[in-house]
């Protein structure tokens, strides 16, 4: 997911997304726990993901508090 299509989205659509992404790390844990993980490397960039939704969330909140 690029940083760009995220700032199109708003507040409410980026929270949707945050939530769908933990919900999805969630279940790329378990899949690891139970060694039905086959790419690792999934849990990287859900994990990036989430960073990049929380971090336009803080730059939409500060733009609408000036």
């Amino acid at each position: 997911m690029k940083p760009d299509e995220l700032r199109k989205k708003s507040i409410d659509e980026l929270n949707q997304e945050m939530n769908e992404q933990l919900e999805r790390q969630f279940k790329l844990r378990m899949q690891l726990a139970t060694s039905q993980l086959g790419q690792s490397h999934q849990i990287k960039s859900v994990r990036r993901n989430v960073a990049r939704i929380k971090t336009i969330l803080n730059e939409k909140e500060s733009n609408s508090n000036d």
